[in-house]
């Protein structure tokens, strides 16, 4: 299933900084998650959900997904923020360390008709991914992969190795039921070559996009996850091809050497369908 909208790069913006509030405005980012969670101090909880209304309500952020990401309903404070991110005009709330479908449960009543995201970034959320995804309210699904690897004890390695089954079982859990699924952070910001590499994996293994903690790092993922001039190429003349063959009464074509069926031409859609779409969210955005 194609995503509807990109999600090439979802950066991190703390509720509780105006300056960074106000630059996200203008950065070439898909989606944005405005966190009243990780990145804000207990001591500025209450304060962060106002600043971030103000923010939300002079409004700028064109056509770019509004992520809130609020406390945990256990805390102080999750209920409020939920409360007042449906009022935010949301268009997702994603809810921390969701570990069973049942931790999602209770959201709805306050948060009613807004699409609900899942944080997956416990062993016991990814033993339970299939059944969390399956949730009626959930569309989306983000790897945490830092408190993953808290929890699990591993060491950093260049192919995430010990992160594979974790990452494996929420791809299959959010493809199966038409979620969206976005790569956990790169915490080296600074380390392009590293980005560039992780965010190819990603989209190797099928995530719609990556999390970002900084802005440098938008221009490396969207590179990553939109589909190449030699990709819409060849989405094209498979498409001539195919349908050169059906027009001629043969099920399949070949292009460059390669058997084409239909399967391909599903695929070969959904790329210039992607390319489309991320051609109008950067008209949109810059208008």
């Amino acid at each position: 299933m194609t995503i509807a909208r990109p999600l090439r790069s979802v950066l991190y913006i703390p509720g509780s900084k105006p300056r960074a509030l106000d630059k996200a405005r203008g950065l070439p980012v898909d989606a944005i998650i405005f966190d009243l969670e990780d990145a804000v101090s207990l001591e500025e909880k209450e304060a962060a959900r106002d600043t971030l209304a103000d923010a939300l309500s002079t409004g700028g952020y064109g056509a770019r997904m509004k992520i809130i990401r609020i406390n945990g309903l256990e805390t102080p404070w999750g209920r409020a923020d939920a409360k007042a991110a449906v009022k935010m005009g949301a268009d997702a709330i994603l809810l921390p360390k969701v570990s069973a479908p049942s931790d999602l449960d209770a959201l709805p009543e306050i948060t009613g008709d807004t699409p609900l995201w899942a944080m997956m970034e416990t062993a016991l959320g990814m033993l339970n991914a299939a059944s969390i995804a399956a949730h009626p309210k959930l569309t989306g699904m983000v790897m945490g992969t830092n408190d993953l690897a808290k929890e699990l004890q591993t060491r950093a390695r260049p192919d995430r190795l010990p992160m594979q089954t974790g990452l494996g079982l929420c791809l299959l859990a959010a493809k199966a039921h038409g979620l969206a699924i976005i790569d956990g952070v790169y915490n080296a910001f600074k380390d392009e070559a590293g980005l560039a590499a992780e965010c190819a994996q990603g989209r190797d293994m099928g995530f719609d996009g990556k999390t970002l903690i900084h802005p440098a790092q938008i221009d490396i993922a969207n590179a990553a996850f939109s589909p190449s001039e030699a990709d819409v190429d060849l989405a094209r003349r498979q498409i001539d091809a195919f349908e050169a063959a059906e027009a001629s009464g043969q099920g399949v074509a070949v292009v460059d050497g390669r058997i084409v069926e239909n399967l391909h031409i599903v695929t070969a859609r959904e790329t210039l369908a992607k390319t489309q779409a991320i051609a109008a969210l950067a008209a949109e955005s810059s208008t």
